[in-house]
């Protein structure tokens, strides 16, 4: 008879694979994107004109009218249906990337972005055309900046393309093994690159995990339209390229039979 200590490991081992299976195999199948316009609508009388040709562009062109406002924002995000946005686990693994310009009279702000599961704003790849500033920030990303005067010192000029990208990788979800971040820019043909920067734990008293960006996230982009400036005068946000691959491992293979039959053998003898 098989000993009860080669029964449970058997068992035990194969609990495993079939976990991993389960955990591996949890970053959304993106096949296309949706547009959310007017998350804010502080200038409901805008003429919003908008174009959804994923992968290769995306734009929000905003003319706000007569309005003493502070923003719109529209939001646009990886899908799996072509009509809702796709809910991200905290334990998946992907890469975004995109080019964007701003352009028109007016100003934005506008980027790649990894909303946290309790805001629609939040969790931003900053370009901002005021002032230049690039920027990561917000929800649950590790801050980074590229405009620091004691780091890249990089700085947007309005109407210039600008190549955005992120890359998450989830880990072991533990304080050992946090889930990380890579912030990736091109401008004027020169590479930045931040740290690979790792999360912290979060609020282990929620329900969404910890140590990552933490279940129900969504990931896209985003364009928060200043309504200061001129009268009746737009301003665009326009991605294009638009790059989403998964960076999660496939899943193991399936038992062999063969496995079934050594363990069956062990348990007679």
């Amino acid at each position: 008879m098989m000993s009860k200590n080669r029964m449970i490991l058997g068992l035990v081992a194969l609990a495993v694979v079939l976990s991993a299976t389960a955990a591996m195999a949890v970053t959304p199948a993106v096949n296309s994107t949706v547009l959310i316009p007017r998350v804010w609508n502080d200038c409901p009388f805008s003429v919003l004109t908008t174009a959804n040709n994923y992968p290769s562009q995306i734009f929000f062109d905003d003319n706000k009218g007569d309005c003493g406002a502070w923003a719109n924002l529209h939001v646009w995000r990886y899908s799996i249906d072509g009509a809702t946005a796709a809910i991200f686990p905290n334990a998946s693994c992907f890469r975004s990337a995109a080019d964007l310009v701003i352009s028109g009279v007016n100003d934005a702000e506008a980027g790649l972005q990894i909303r946290p599961w309790w805001s629609e704003a939040d969790g931003r790849f900053n370009v901002r055309s005021t002032d230049g500033e690039i920027a990561c920030f917000g929800g649950r990303l590790p801050f980074y900046s590229f405009s620091d005067v004691l780091g890249f010192n990089v700085r947007y000029v309005k109407g210039t393309p600008i190549h955005l990208e992120v890359i998450y990788q989830a880990n072991g979800l533990s304080e050992a093994s946090p889930a990380t971040i890579q912030y990736l820019l091109t401008y004027n043909s020169l590479s930045y690159a931040s740290p690979v920067l790792p999360f912290d734990e979060g609020n282990p008293l929620e329900t969404y995990g910890t140590w990552g960006m933490l279940d129900g996230a969504q990931v896209g982009g985003y364009a928060q339209v200043f309504l200061g400036g001129l009268v009746n005068e737009a301003v665009r946000a326009e991605w294009t390229n638009i790059v989403f691959e998964d960076l999660c491992p496939p899943p193991p293979s399936p038992v062999e039979k063969t496995t079934w039959g050594q363990i069956k053998a062990s348990y007679r003898n």
